[in-house]
């Protein structure tokens, strides 16, 4: 990947260094949806924080609560209990969900067109963060002309653009080839030491998330509650043989198991 050289929104400045995601006794379960069932309960008890730039990863099995975690945190849904206080966040789905009939770089300015901006400079602005992404020459290209790699890269640009100081990401490889997969965890690397924000990402794979993040927390099956939360004090770029890593990976999958 080139070094990135295009000009983002910037993320609001305090001029305090504050947690940007705080969440504290969290709880919250949902009212049943049909007669005679009973309401679900998503999360208990979670308290979690993310300094400013770090990159927070979070782990547990299917159905633990993850994606309604991300939702309270970017203010889509309120907490049944505790509280959320967070900056300004964007969500980056598991699915692309970009638009099918629209090229490439008109995806990625979405997010700059819902703000306000007239559509000629928002293309100006996407198509070059998709040339510093490699895309330079998919940029009238419609979804069903890119890779899976290709289109979460169109996502993550979208994302991107939002210009939140915060980047939720809920699961952005799963539906990718395991080769893929790989590639495009480099890449988020990669894109994340070029523009550092601050994130939490969501994920069911362990390695993944060690890779990635500066700190990983593991949650129990529904409820979610924190079972543990693990320092990834490892110098960047790491590599996935390197035994800390290794080590780290069979420290968290034992949290899971347990």
């Amino acid at each position: 990947m080139q070094t990135r050289t295009t000009a983002l929104p910037e993320a609001p400045r305090t001029g305090i260094e504050v947690d940007a995601v705080r969440l504290e006794d969290v709880s919250k379960t949902f009212a049943a949806q049909r007669r005679g069932a009973a309401p679900v309960a998503a999360l208990e008890g979670i308290s979690l924080r993310a300094a400013p730039g770090e990159i927070v990863a979070v782990v547990g099995p299917s159905g633990c609560g993850k994606t309604t975690l991300l939702e309270l945190v970017c203010g889509l849904i309120e907490p049944s209990g505790g509280t959320v206080d967070a900056q300004p966040a964007a969500l980056m789905a598991q699915r692309d969900l970009l638009l099918p009939w629209a090229e490439a770089v008109d995806n990625a300015a979405l997010a700059l067109r819902v703000g306000g901006i007239d559509r000629a400079q928002a293309r100006s602005q996407a198509g070059a963060l998709l040339e510093d992404f490699g895309l330079g020459g998919f940029l009238q290209a419609r979804p069903h002309e890119l890779s899976g790699g290709m289109r979460q890269r169109v996502a993550f640009a979208r994302t991107l653009l939002a210009g939140r100081p915060i980047l939720c990401l809920d699961e952005p490889f799963a539906a990718l080839d395991a080769l893929t997969r790989l590639q495009m965890q480099d890449w988020l690397a990669e894109a994340l030491r070029a523009d550092p924000r601050t994130v939490v990402l969501v994920t069911h794979d362990v390695e993944e998330a060690i890779v990635l993040a500066d700190r990983v927390v593991v949650l129990s099956p529904r409820p979610g509650r924190v079972v543990a939360t693990l320092e990834v004090e490892i110098a960047r770029p790491r590599r996935r043989t390197d035994p800390e890593i290794v080590a780290l990976r069979a420290r968290a999958l034992e949290e899971l198991r347990a």
